[in-house]
């Protein structure tokens, strides 16, 4: 059997796949956190909670409605993004201009009631999700055994990000994005409805959240927390790439999951801790993220 410093290479090839489809889902949450901090200033504690709602509303949808997977990943993330427009209207537009911790500390209560109400009505025992039958089975590539949903995952999490990274800084919608949340008076003087976009804007970046929880649910343990239990991480890989830096969030993402992976190969006591050891040591040596922009 072939060898890799020591560590037999289908092992270390499966840990790889691992770290490359928890990449897959940091890019995904942390492209969601950077273009609503990047284009609104809105540091949001909710997006683990918008996650999961993701995920649960694919489960939720299946159960009660006989709506399958396809039709759910389409769905699940538009409710979920409705959900997020209302939170903005109704919550967040109330303290615009204020502090950042007025949001953070917003969007963390609202994220903790969406949890506490759910926990209640399902507990924390987790559902389960049956993967769509098109992707059961995997192929042999000879070093490990590739399971054709994760190889779905990977693929449909970089078209989403390339896709939203296109449109926000290589179209003329982008363009309107940033200049209404850079100058919305001058926006507003050429005709355009900068409230209804920053709405739009939030709402968006919760879909992504809920896009990944949909992706999730067939892997994952759907449960009320399953959030809480990855949004710390996604906001320090947000920090490692530099708050609002769209192609940072996604590089980051992708390659903090890879270097997660290889850590448990090689030393897996460290396995949890080492994104946040380089984020550490990105912000002492660049504090603006490595693809942020200096203050």
């Amino acid at each position: 059997m072939s060898m890799i410093f020591g560590v037999p290479l289908a092992v270390l090839a499966g840990q790889l796949l691992i770290g490359v489809i928890n990449g897959a889902f940091y890019a995904l949450l942390s492209l969601g956190l950077a273009v609503i901090f990047g284009l609104l200033k809105i540091i949001n504690f909710a997006h683990g909670a918008m996650y999961m709602l993701g995920a649960m509303a694919t489960v939720i949808l299946f159960d009660t409605l006989g709506v399958n997977y396809w039709v759910a990943l389409f769905l699940a993330p538009l409710l979920v993004g409705a959900v997020g427009v209302l939170i903005e209207y109704f919550l967040l537009r109330r303290i615009a201009g204020q502090d950042h911790i007025y949001s953070l500390l917003l969007t963390f209560g609202t994220a903790l009631l969406i949890q506490g109400v759910l926990t209640n009505i399902y507990g924390v025992s987790g559902l389960r999700y049956s993967m769509p039958d098109l992707f059961k089975g995997g192929m042999n590539l000879g070093f490990m055994f590739l399971p054709y949903y994760r190889a779905w995952v990977i693929v449909m999490a970089l078209v989403v990000c390339f896709g939203t990274w296109f449109m926000i800084e290589k179209t003329k919608l982008g363009a309107y994005l940033r200049a209404g949340t850079e100058d919305s008076q001058l926006m507003q003087g050429f005709g355009i409805n900068v409230p209804l976009l920053i709405s739009l804007t939030y709402g968006f970046g919760i879909m992504l959240a809920a896009f990944a929880g949909v992706l999730a649910a067939p892997i994952y343990s759907v449960t009320p927390v399953m959030g809480s239990h990855i949004l710390i991480t996604v906001f320090a890989v947000v920090v490692i790439g530099g708050m609002g830096s769209i192609g940072g969030a996604i590089i980051t993402g992708i390659l903090m999951g890879v270097i997660e992976g290889l850590t448990k190969t090689f030393y897996p006591p460290a396995s949890t801790a080492v994104i946040f050891l380089v984020m550490v040591v990105v912000l002492m040596f660049r504090p603006a993220g490595l693809f942020g922009k200096e203050a």
